[in-house]
């Protein structure tokens, strides 16, 4: 999947976000737009896949996150389900080779339960394959959500409060993040939505508190190297603060 041909970073490295995720919105729009159907949308957006992790791997960034499929998606019609099942199976597939080339670690967060007994087999040997590998860490989050993710979290510290092994006033912020998906990992800097919608979409709710967002109109099929690179230069003229205060308003109190 990354090409071969990896670029130099274009920003300072204090100033590049070490874990960027992505809502991947506008592939039904953009299949629309060219009287196709939505599925033909779904098939383009892999392209940008491609695309969007190879310039994370040339980047050096740490973690990179994709919104590929919402514990809300199951909604969407029948028929439409089963061709993103199997375009995901298919993806596995294709890809995982090329990703352990290129020393990406992949991995998939959210509740794999629903998937078919073929796609949790997919998902287990390719994670497996790649489980070693010391490059970018490529979080696909498939029937996830952050509610979901929450609560998860949240059963696993009752279940051991019921045991004895933790108690009620021991849980605190960390505690609870410990509990959740991606708490190994780089904290979220950067959130990228395409597709022009400006909200989150139910989307690691916990883990994005302090990341900053940016939202294009661009549609995820057309996603590539110079929208993801316009991102970065953004996120390097933000201030992030934490919720503190910035220098220049701490020096003038």
């Amino acid at each position: 999947m990354p090409s071969d041909n990896q670029q130099t970073p274009i920003t300072p490295p204090e100033s590049v976000p070490r874990h960027v995720a992505i809502i991947m919105d506008g592939n039904g729009r953009w299949a629309k737009n060219r009287g196709k159907l939505r599925v033909f949308g779904h098939q383009a957006g892999v392209k940008a896949v491609r695309r969007a992790v190879s310039f994370a791997v040339s980047h050096r960034l740490d973690a990179l996150t994709l919104y590929a499929f919402s514990s809300e998606n199951w909604n969407r019609p029948a028929q439409e389900v089963k061709a993103l099942m199997e375009l995901f199976v298919r993806a596995l597939d294709s890809e995982v080779k090329s990703l352990h080339k290129h020393g990406v670690r992949l991995r998939i967060i959210g509740d794999i339960s629903r998937f078919s007994p073929r796609l949790q087999e997919r998902i287990r040997r390719s994670e497996a394959l790649t489980k070693n590998n010391p490059g970018l860490i490529l979080n696909i989050a498939a029937n996830y959500g952050g509610r979901w993710d929450i609560i998860q979290g949240v059963r696993q510290l009752a279940e051991q409060v019921q045991e004895g092994t933790l108690r009620p006033d021991a849980i605190d912020e960390d505690t609870l993040s410990h509990a959740l998906c991606l708490s190994d990992h780089t904290p979220v800097d950067l959130v990228i939505r395409t597709g022009g919608e400006h909200r989150i979409s139910n989307f690691l709710l916990w883990q994005i508190a302090y990341a900053e967002l940016y939202f294009t109109d661009v549609l995820w099929p057309d996603f590539d190297e110079h929208d993801f690179e316009g991102a970065m230069n953004a996120f390097a003229q933000r201030e992030r603060r934490f919720g503190g205060t910035a220098p220049s308003d701490a020096d003038a109190s």
